[in-house]
């Protein structure tokens, strides 16, 4: 275990590395305008600018999480940052369409690396208990630090300095990070006698999940029964299919099967997922209530997300008290249920109102959010053997994108539905686009209402003993 008094650069640089990947999810949206006109993007081929960094995200999970446990959480988190900083340069300095496309890919196998090391250093750096807890409560808080602070910072840069800016301001702290991670983190890593290696279960799992994510991403543009995207999935499925054969029968497989034998991650992986479904799809939906509704300014808009930034700061001080006292299926029930609470006041937003009226709902969410986020990590992580942190932790972050992914499609589909004509989001009038908001607001609370029965049902309800943990250090 490192040092005391380089603990607190340890959580410093861990909490910064999430704060850059949920910073760099939302930055991109205010930007996409500008680097769309400078680059000469078309509708459709702009959103791959936000779906390459997904796609590589979701697809790149499970395997990041695995070479996080056999090559060393600290050597696999400097790899990753710096695979994520070459990825913001490329992105700046990107003049062609391929090259910016590819820069976001390079950012999202970054992130899908970065993502399990980051959350099994919390694990080896820090004593399991209260501690622990804590640091995973920074580090959670980051993640809406990030996302509603992207909004705002990509408004400012791209309008004062350039759309190029909001991919360099992510290059010197890749380089601090780097710089620092030798010194402050304790190395975790798995001890293993054996030199196989799952060639067949990596390539078929990758394979899988980048051909199942490209069909999310896809479907809602082309159809989800289009000839056009359908092989993509099917063909997804039959590689998992396959993976799972594959692993039931090698030596070392990618992922033991008998991990889902733990309730906890099973639980943490299906919470993970109707939590991104409802929550993740917030920053969408308000987004588009400020600038397509109340016709803010990108730097406006940022700004209305503040009380949700300062909530999930309040929100991860909670965390210690709320699983002593409820444990961790009940401190994720309460945030899930603030969540509710939250989505059912943002149905009342009005098409003449203003940022005040989100202000309520918002900060109830915010608290929501970081009680739920933290928790299914700390659940997920309970009764796990040291040598599968990093995996456990793909497994559920696999979840959370999935999730992201599947929520916004399946809501977007129903208020396309409900429609019933042409019309879309984006030429909406304000006062329908409003109504579509409400409608997005109300399934999100019913996913969110789920996420509750899911977490009563699968996590553990014993309370955590914070005065009688054992205390230990894996290295």
């Amino acid at each position: 275990m490192n040092s005391v008094r380089f603990k607190g650069l340890a959580l410093f640089i861990l909490a910064i590395s999430q704060l850059v990947m949920a910073l760099d999810y939302t930055i991109i949206f205010v930007a996409m305008p500008s680097l769309g006109n400078a680059l000469g993007f078309s509708a459709n081929h702009l959103q791959w600018v936000v779906s390459a960094y997904s796609l590589a995200f979701g697809g790149f999970l499970l395997i990041g999480g695995r070479l996080s446990d056999l090559m060393g959480r600290r050597r696999m988190f400097m790899i990753a940052m710096a695979l994520f900083g070459l990825g913001s340069l490329l992105g700046g300095l990107a003049e062609s369409q391929l090259i910016l496309i590819l820069a976001r890919g390079l950012q999202g196998l970054g992130g899908a690396l970065l993502s399990p090391a980051t959350l099994s250093l919390i694990m080896s750096n820090f004593h399991e208990g209260s501690e622990r807890n804590r640091a995973m409560g920074i580090w959670a808080s980051m993640g809406g630090v990030g996302m509603s602070l992207g909004l705002l910072l990509g408004g400012v840069l791209t309008s004062y300095v350039g759309w190029e800016a909001t991919f360099f301001v992510n290059v010197p702290i890749a380089l601090i990070v780097i710089l620092l991670a030798p010194v402050v983190l304790t190395e975790s890593k798995v001890s293993t006698g054996t030199k196989h290696y799952d060639a067949a279960g990596t390539v078929s799992v990758t394979a899988g999940m980048l051909l199942i994510v490209y069909y999310l991403i896809q479907s809602p543009v082309e159809g989800w029964l289009s000839l056009s995207t359908l092989p993509f999935v099917l063909i997804g499925a039959t590689l998992l299919l396959a993976f799972v054969v594959i692993e039931k029968r090698t030596r070392e497989p990618l992922l033991s099967f008998r991990l889902f034998r733990n309730r906890n991650l099973t639980g943490a992986a299906l919470t993970a997922f109707l939590f991104s479904a409802s929550f993740g799809t917030l920053y969408y939906f308000l987004t588009l209530y400020t600038q397509g509704v109340l016709h803010y300014s990108a730097i406006q808009s940022g700004f209305s997300f503040l009380p949700l930034t300062l909530s999930a700061f309040l929100g991860a001080r909670l965390i210690n008290k709320m699983l002593t006292r409820a444990g961790v299926a009940g401190t994720v029930a309460t945030g899930m249920g603030l969540g509710i609470i939250g989505f059912l006041l943002l149905t009342q937003l009005s098409e003449t109102g203003s940022a005040w009226e989100i202000i309520p709902g918002t900060i109830i969410i915010g608290i929501g959010q970081a009680l739920v986020f933290t928790t299914m990590f700390i659940a997920g992580s309970t009764g796990i053997d040291p040598k599968e942190q990093g995996v456990a932790s793909a497994v559920i972050s696999t979840g959370q994108q999935i999730g992201g992914a599947i929520g916004l499609a399946v809501i977007m589909a129903f208020i396309t539905a409900s429609l019933g004509s042409d019309a879309t989001l984006e030429t909406m009038v304000p006062a329908d686009l409003n109504q579509a908001i409400h409608t997005a607001f109300i399934l999100s609370a019913v996913i969110t209402l789920l996420g509750i029965i899911v977490a009563l049902l699968t996590l553990k309800q014993k309370k955590p003993d914070m005065e009688n943990i054992t205390v230990t250090a894996s290295h």
